[in-house]
């Protein structure tokens, strides 16, 4: 039985052209059942700026800057009864639409609950390369994160990944990262969870222009690796990871951000 697929782009102030034509690319070489953009702070209507756009593709724009993590989530929220996979795409095209199609198909095929794409992988095609410094570090925190989480992968924050919707469903209550760092966290989660994962090589095409701040951000995700860490050892009934817990006040998790945000912005439209 063919799958049904939703798509999800995370997008904050990006080059209208080249999203409005990653988006078409999208849409012809996966035929999704939808194209969901989460448009983060737009300074004006987007779909002014992105040219004719196929009828699977929508948009959801907020005033505010909600983070790559807290917009995906939105959006896998949106689509997860409507579709049988979620996945998404970084809004540059680093992942050529082909490329992604090779992630998705991993889920689609029932091979993998979770296929994370990868340019680490020694099967991927680089096709130009980040800054000496960027790579060094992205490097660096890939080796550190293969050797501190329990999957042992390439690659951790490739901007291409999907999910069955059901294992959407049940790794969503234990994702707490509105960031950057969202794709370490599910990856652990979905570890913890005893999901399947793949890592799929991936040509990938290095974009500049990037409002990430190389030192900053991985900063940002060393943290989060630590908590990511203690996440997946708590769902895995670690005892230490359960004393470390009971000792911490409780955090509400991204989605009851997403749901509180969500309501009082109802209350306030009323």
């Amino acid at each position: 039985m063919t799958r049904s697929v939703g798509i999800v782009v995370p997008a904050y102030r990006p080059d209208p052209e080249r999203l409005g034509a990653y988006l078409r690319a999208l849409a012809e070489r996966l035929d999704p059942a939808v194209i969901r953009v989460e448009l983060d702070a737009p300074r004006s209507d987007p779909r002014s700026q992105l040219g004719a756009l196929p009828d699977c593709v929508e948009i959801a724009a907020v005033d505010a800057r909600r983070g790559k993590g807290a917009a995906i989530t939105a959006g896998f929220e949106a689509l997860v009864d409507s579709v049988d996979v979620l996945s998404f795409a970084d809004a540059d095209g680093s992942t050529p639409a082909a490329s992604f199609a090779a992630v998705v198909d991993a889920v689609t095929s029932g091979d993998a609950d979770v296929a994370t794409g990868s340019r680490r992988h020694p099967d991927a095609d680089v096709a130009s390369h980040q800054t000496l410094a960027r790579r060094r570090l992205g490097d660096g925190f890939a080796w550190l994160a293969r050797r501190f989480l329990d999957e042992r992968l390439y690659d951790y924050q490739c901007g291409a990944k999907a999910i069955t919707a059901d294992a959407w469903r049940e790794a969503r209550g234990h994702l707490y990262e509105p960031g950057f760092a969202w794709d370490i966290e599910l990856v652990a989660v979905a570890g913890a969870l005893d999901h399947r994962i793949a890592e799929v090589p991936v040509r990938w095409e290095d974009r500049p222009g990037s409002t990430v701040s190389p030192v900053r951000t991985t900063l940002r995700l060393g943290r989060a690796l630590v908590t990511a860490r203690h996440r997946a050892r708590l769902l895995r009934e670690d005892r230490l990871h359960e004393l470390l817990d009971a000792r911490r006040e409780a955090e509400p998790s991204l989605i009851e951000r997403l749901a509180a945000t969500d309501a009082a912005d109802a209350v306030e439209a009323d």
